[in-house]
Order: structure tokens, then C-alpha cells, then sequence
């Protein structure tokens, strides 16, 4: 719980009766690693607050998983389309290690907005924190070569490169395994 606490107090500050109704309305979970917070199909009822472990966000097209998104310790995970009109997601999100997660569903996170002083600056600050990320990722796969992924990715996050099966990188970065080989070779050979 302090992991979550700590996080929120990064946007907004908390006063010891907040800690409490925070507390009252997170819950935490274990996923073991292969688990689904979240299955395509289903609707997204959590905010989730990653406390260890690492997850992924994969769509299913033509029978391929391909992978677009990491979230680890000290991150929030949510499919906000989902979520927010409480509909069927498009995503899956998978443990990809076993994960200790903090859960809170639609109706306790308006609670939260309504009950911490400054819940609803926290929920407009997390989730325009969150639009830039994806912003960012879309125009990346647009305009970035392949191998600028990459070195984006390792630079951003050179931690996830052990923790992570080099063909969830690859689908992430837009390339085929063998691919992202290539990639890493003549990366290793100019460094």
C-alpha cells in the first residue's frame, strides 16, 4: 500500500485521513505470471496499481498476438476505453511475472474523487499523464524506424529487456523476432 500511496502523493498531496479512505478502497490481488488481469471481451472493472511484477497489453489480430504495451512496479494498468463507458475491451492484459496488485472498480474510484481532498486533480493529472504515453507510442509507430523503438525502449526501460521474452519486444517494437536480432546485433556492434 505505501508503493500506491507514495505514487499518488506525486500528484497530489494526502493527509493521513485520505491515506485511510484510499486504503479503505484499494484492494490487493496476486496474479500468477500467464494470468489475465484482463481478457478482450470482457469489461474493464479496475484502476489497477502494480505493486511488483510486470504485465503486457496485447490485442489478437489474424491469430497473432501482438503486444502493445508494458506496465510494471509502481505503474497504473487500465483499459481506459473500457473502463471509463464500461464496455467490452479490445485488450488483454497478461502477468508476465507473478504480480501483487492494488485494484479499485468505477464506483469506489468516484468515492475516491469525491472523498480525498484532491482526488479528482489526482484522477485529471494520472490519466493526462497517461494520454501523452500513448500519444507518444502512436506517433513512434508512425514515424520511428524500427530500430529507434528499440533504443527507445532499452533507454526508457532497461530493466524490462531482462524481464521480458525478447518476442513480446519484438511484437511491441513492430518487428518479427528474427528482426529484432538484426537489430540488436548492429546495436552490439557499433557500441
Amino acid at each position: 500500500m505505501e508503493l500506491l500511496l507514495e505514487n499518488i502523493r506525486k500528484y497530489i498531496p494526502l493527509s493521513h485521513s485520505d491515506e485511510k479512505t484510499i486504503g479503505s478502497l484499494f484492494h490487493r490481488k496476486l496474479i500468477h505470471k500467464g494470468g489475465h488481469l484482463l481478457k478482450a471481451g470482457d469489461v474493464c472493472r479496475y484502476v489497477t496499481f502494480i505493486e511488483s511484477g510486470l504485465v503486457r497489453y496485447y490485442i489478437n489480430q489474424d491469430g497473432e498476438e501482438k503486444t502493445n504495451y508494458f506496465n510494471k512496479e509502481g505503474e497504473f494498468v487500465c483499459d481506459y476505453m473500457s473502463f471509463l463507458p464500461q464496455g467490452p475491451s479490445r485488450v488483454n492484459i497478461q502477468a508476465l511475472e507473478d504480480t501483487v496488485i492494488w485494484v479499485i472498480n468505477h464506483h469506489d474510484l468516484q468515492l475516491l474523487y469525491k472523498e480525498v481532498v484532491h482526488g479528482e486533480r489526482f484522477g485529471r493529472l494520472a490519466i493526462e499523464s497517461v494520454f501523452v504515453q500513448i500519444i507518444g507510442q502512436i506517433a513512434s509507430m508512425y514515424t520511428d524506424t524500427p530500430e529507434i523503438r528499440y533504443t527507445r525502449f532499452i533507454t526508457n526501460y532497461p530493466d524490462l529487456v531482462q524481464r521480458t521474452p525478447q518476442y513480446y519486444i519484438a511484437s511491441y517494437v513492430g518487428v518479427k523476432p528474427q528482426s529484432l536480432s538484426r537489430i540488436r546485433r548492429r546495436i552490439a556492434s557499433t557500441h
